[in-house]
């Protein structure tokens, strides 16, 4: 902590951002990170808002929502980790993330999922190739939506 005190009042700010969102929410949330420079915050929990609150400072992993089987043979989701407006590239005009027929690996940023003004990386977390884009840029998504259709990479892959 530096002697004005400027992390506590960020890691605050952090906070009163979680506490927004969190009120703003339909259903249960696993995990919501927040960002302001070398401070995050994250918040996970099953049903409950009461559930306990984990902070931290400086750089972190990023674990963010599990694939999970889509309808059809073979084929895993990356899933909305909150409620809000989901965007494929990283500003207007930018090359998305990821295409249609793209290798993922786990822990990459396949999209972003706006809420409240605050910015959450939606990463896979297993690997597989692109056959999918299930949610068109700029388009609200509910918190477990599918996002991306991966099939698995077997033997050598992403």
């Amino acid at each position: 902590m530096s002697a004005t005190g400027q992390p506590d009042e960020v890691l605050e700010e952090l906070r009163r951002h979680a506490r927004e969102l969190v009120a703003e929410l339909a259903g249960p949330v696993r995990r919501v990170r927040l960002r302001s420079g070398g401070t995050v915050l994250e918040v996970e929990w099953h049903g409950s808002a009461d559930a306990p609150t984990t902070s931290r400072t400086g750089p972190q992993p990023v674990a963010e929502p599990a694939a999970e089987a889509v309808p059809g043979p073979d084929r895993l989701a990356v899933r909305a980790p909150v409620v809000g407006t989901f965007y494929r590239a990283p500003e207007p005009g930018a090359a998305p993330f990821v295409t249609v027929g793209d290798p993922v690996r786990p822990g990459q940023v396949i999209g972003i999922v706006e809420a409240m003004k605050l910015m959450n990386e939606v990463t896979a977390d297993q690997a597989g190739r692109v056959v999918e884009v299930l949610v068109e840029d700029g388009k609200p998504v509910e918190y477990d939506q599918p996002l991306l259709a991966l099939e698995p990479i077997t033997g050598r892959g992403a």
